[in-house]
Formats: structure tokens, C-alpha cells, sequence
């Protein structure tokens, strides 16, 4: 009966070209669309891989030559580079540091209590995301100069003037890192379960080794995804760092100065060497998350 009712009933129409669309569209739009914006995004940085090994003929890294890996074997072979990468990775790691402490702290409390102030604690920690880079670096030219300079020796003890340099690069991009420490932290406290630690202060521990034992593990994910962000933001600055570095050399200080007249490939290579590092970096904190889950 089954197959007698089956050849009796009514053929199904055929969809028509514009069902066969939409249908196509539905199924296959999104997923073209994200391969192509990836494509786009990561074009820049194929590009940069490829010609780190180009071999260069005359100045300028601009044209494919030929396959040599001789920029990789002296990648820091031009002069003042490494002393410039040193220097960067000094001032990310030390921003890093003072950046996540503080802004971790922040972001607990904005999250956790109750204070005089609040509200304008949290607009003024997304001031300085909000205001241009180049403003930005501006203000705190002028605010380091007009320390330094003399009615301000009188009230500023002489040893805690900061001349142009390391000292204020580092207090810069602590400053702006700050920031982005805060947001990305709060994002990981706001499913925080507070029973949690209503449960564990219930089982005698008090307040300090609750945070250590229970809030810190759990909200560590979200304070190392800030200290990666933290740390790529420092390491990749310019517009902030040439207003207050002085006469201090950067990676992308040293890099503006060579291109003026020559693109040597070594900087393929080591922006190659840092986009490697920051994808593994990226890599082990999804696998410290899963494992976490």
C-alpha cells in the first residue's frame, strides 16, 4: 500500500530559478563572504612572508627576485635594528606588566563595587581608546616637556623629571594599555558566579586566598588575553611612541627612519618572526581555555 501511495501521490514541483537562488545564497553566501574577508586581511601579511625570502637587489625590497633565505640567516644584520627591537621588546614586556596588574585591579573593582565615582572612572577609562592617537601623543609631548622644564622644579623633586626617552615611551603606552586591560577583563568578570567565592569563604578560606584559589583561575583566560593584547599594542605603536621617544629608537621608529631610503628585507622578517610568535601565543591560550572547560 505504501508503494501504491507513493506512485499515486503528486509529483513535487520543481523549484523555479529564483527559489534555486536564494537557496544557494542562504547555504553559500555567508561562508564566501568570510573567506574573502580573511583573504583580504591576511593578503598584507602573505605578502610580507613571501618577500622575507626575496632576494633583494638594490635598496628597495619592492620586486620578487628570487628564493634565498639569506635575510633569515642575519635577520638583525643592519645597523641599529637589533638594538631597536631590544628596546621595543623591553618596553612591551615592562607595559605588559604594570598594564595588566593595574588594569586587572581596576576592572575587579568597577565590576565588583560600589563607589563614589564610578561612573566617571568608566568613562574615563574608555577616554583614552576614544581620543585620536595622534592628539594623544601630542598631550603627553607637551605634558613631558613642561614637566621637565623650570617652574616645575620647584614643586618636582629633580630625580622624578622623565626627559624624552625610555622612561616616557614606557609611561605612554602604560597609560593607553591600561585601557584596553579593563575592558577585556571586565567582558571575563561580568558571567563571573560570585558563589563561588561565597562557597569557598564558607569553607574557611578567607579573602586573599579566595581570590587566589578561585577568582584568579577563573578569570585568567580573560587577563591573558588582555596581557596578549597589551603586548602587541605596545610592541606595534608608532604615532604615540615618536611623540615621546626622544632621541630612543622602537622597531617601528627605526622602521620609519630606514624606508626613507631603503625597505631592507630583514623587516620582512622580523615582522614575519613577530606575526609567528603572536599566532602561537594566540594558539596556546585557546588551548589553555579549552583545557580549562
Amino acid at each position: 500500500m505504501t508503494a501504491i501511495a507513493r506512485d499515486l501521490a503528486p509529483a513535487r514541483p520543481r523549484p523555479g530559478a529564483r527559489q534555486r537562488v536564494a537557496a544557494w545564497v542562504d547555504r553559500w553566501a555567508l561562508p564566501t563572504y568570510t573567506v574573502a574577508a580573511v583573504a583580504y586581511l591576511l593578503m598584507p601579511i602573505a605578502v610580507m612572508i613571501a618577500f622575507s625570502f626575496n632576494e633583494q637587489v638594490g635598496k628597495f625590497n619592492y620586486q620578487w627576485h628570487a628564493f634565498s633565505i639569506a635575510a633569515w640567516l642575519n635577520p638583525f644584520g643592519r645597523p641599529g635594528m637589533e638594538s631597536a627591537i631590544i628596546t621595543s621588546l623591553q618596553i612591551a614586556f615592562l607595559s605588559t606588566l604594570v598594564a595588566t596588574a593595574l588594569g586587572t585591579l581596576i576592572a575587579v573593582s568597577l565590576t565588583r563595587y560600589q563607589f563614589p565615582g564610578r561612573s566617571a572612572t568608566n568613562l574615563f577609562i574608555f577616554l583614552p581608546m576614544a581620543t585620536p592617537e595622534i592628539v594623544m601623543g601630542a598631550s603627553l609631548l607637551t605634558l613631558f616637556v613642561n614637566t621637565a622644564q623650570a617652574p616645575f622644579d620647584e614643586i618636582i623633586p629633580k630625580g622624578l623629571l622623565f626627559p624624552l626617552g625610555f622612561n616616557t615611551i614606557l609611561i605612554a603606552h602604560i597609560m593607553f594599555n591600561i585601557s584596553y586591560v579593563v575592558v577585556t577583563v571586565k567582558a571575563r568578570m561580568a558571567g563571573f558566579d560570585r558563589r563561588l567565592e561565597e562557597a569557598a569563604m564558607d569553607l574557611g578560606a578567607n579573602e586573599w586566598t579566595t581570590f587566589w584559589r578561585v577568582t584568579f583561575p577563573l578569570i585568567f583566560p580573560g587577563i591573558l588575553a588582555a596581557a596578549l593584547l597589551a603586548f602587541s599594542l605596545s610592541i606595534d605603536d608608532f604615532v604615540v611612541t615618536n611623540f615621546t621617544s626622544g632621541l630612543t629608537n622602537t622597531f617601528p621608529i627605526w622602521v620609519w627612519g630606514s624606508i626613507r631610503n631603503s625597505l631592507p628585507v630583514q623587516i620582512n622578517v622580523v615582522g614575519t618572526m613577530i606575526f609567528g610568535t603572536a599566532v602561537l601565543l594566540v594558539l596556546g591560550s585557546t588551548l589553555l581555555q579549552r583545557r580549562g572547560h
